[in-house]
């Protein structure tokens, strides 16, 4: 039976999915770092306008250490971890780059494993290793990766992304288990978009910095998929894991490897193989039997 934190789990993966696709066609006309600037940027505008209307205080009272945790938390998870994800999606395309997010379910399990101690049932980790299976089988090189290189530096990022965005978003679980999802989610970003920016101008790159702000002719695309992702994904995302343990939320995460390549498909026009589809069917498998086991 399916819990509040998977439910939380599952609408995350759908968001992002969508988001996804919006920013693998965003990402033809915007570089990732101008990207992710942009697109925390609207987000930290919806974060920003719910917190004045449930009131929630816009400074809580933690320690030093809670508030440099909270800080390096942002930096790794969203201003490193997003910009990868957006370099990854450029040199893979929406529906390989789903396949590549495998490592994202065993990173937060493991990760849950050494910071938490937590782990999977016997029958979680069946269900889990046929989501990951499925992801593994789809990998595979398309007509829509010019070379092999950018297959291996792409699934490469990829996985260094969710290794990176898991370390840094359970080393502040604690915190957002008593504290407000919301703020949390929005502080993170705001300190993740300043500190983006700061390596964009020490790099010399300022001016493009702006870009996503510039190019107006991709609102249309940029504004929607910076409020499905960076900031309703991400409030269901936390709390997912505010409400179940790491490695069953990761698990419901996952799915949204099936969304991308599914919308992939019919959005994109992205070839649907007959290695995607059998990895589609064992992911969709595999998040059953997670469901089943409860």
């Amino acid at each position: 039976m399916l819990s509040q934190g998977d439910i939380y789990a599952i609408i995350s993966g759908f968001f992002w999915s969508f988001s996804v696709i919006l920013m693998r066609i965003s990402g033809f006309t915007i570089p990732p770092i101008p990207l992710t600037f942009f697109k925390s940027f609207i987000a930290i505008l919806g974060f920003g306008t719910v917190l004045f209307f449930v009131g929630d205080p816009l400074l809580p009272e933690y320690d030093s250490a809670v508030w440099t945790r909270l800080v390096i938390s942002a930096i790794l998870g969203i201003s490193i971890a997003d910009t990868m994800f957006a370099a990854a999606l450029n040199r893979l395309g929406a529906s390989l780059q789903a396949l590549a997010d495998c490592i994202y379910a065993p990173a937060m399990t493991v990760v849950g494993f050494l910071m938490f101690g937590e782990s999977l049932t016997a029958v979680e980790l069946i269900g889990g290793a046929l989501v990951v299976s499925g992801v593994f089988v789809g990998l595979v090189r398309t007509k829509e990766i010019e070379n092999s290189r950018d297959l291996l530096v792409g699934t490469a990022l990829a996985a260094g992304a969710h290794v990176t965005m898991a370390f840094g978003i359970l080393m502040v679980r604690d915190v957002i288990q008593e504290g407000s999802l919301v703020w949390i989610a929005g502080f993170r970003f705001a300190v993740a978009t300043a500190a983006l920016g700061v390596f964009a101008i020490l790099k010399g790159q300022g001016k493009s910095l702006v870009m996503g702000f510039r190019r107006l002719d991709s609102w249309k695309h940029t504004i929607p998929m910076a409020i499905l992702g960076p900031f309703l994904a991400t409030l269901f995302w936390i709390a997912g894991f505010k409400h179940e343990t790491v490695g069953r939320a990761a698990i419901y995460n996952q799915l949204s490897t099936v969304f991308i390549i599914l919308l992939a498909w019919l959005i994109l026009k992205e070839r649907m193989t007959p290695r995607k589809l059998i990895g589609v069917t064992l992911a969709i498998t595999g998040a059953i039997v997670v469901g089943l086991s409860r």
